[in-house]
């Protein structure tokens, strides 16, 4: 049980360390490396998955920092 509180712990603190503009930056790196040519073709579709990876997790965050905003809107518009 205590092994679970952990597990849970460490979500919650990889949810906090999760940060939008780093993602964004580390994408941004990936395509200059591949666009620069400096990795091995295998790399690249490595890379190119893990940006691919990336832009799920900052999609899924901005719909939901989007999901959060229209519920604030529709709390101010109720009022």
């Amino acid at each position: 049980m205590a092994r679970r509180a952990n597990s849970s712990n460490s979500k919650s603190v990889e949810a906090e360390v999760w940060n939008y503009e780093a993602k964004v930056a580390e994408i941004e790196g990936i395509i200059d490396r591949i666009e620069g040519g400096e990795l091995e073709l295998a790399d690249v579709f490595e890379q190119f998955a893990q940006a691919v990876e990336y832009l799920r997790e900052c999609e899924s965050f901005l719909r939901q920092r989007q999901q959060q905003v229209d519920l604030l809107i529709e709390t101010l518009d109720n009022k």
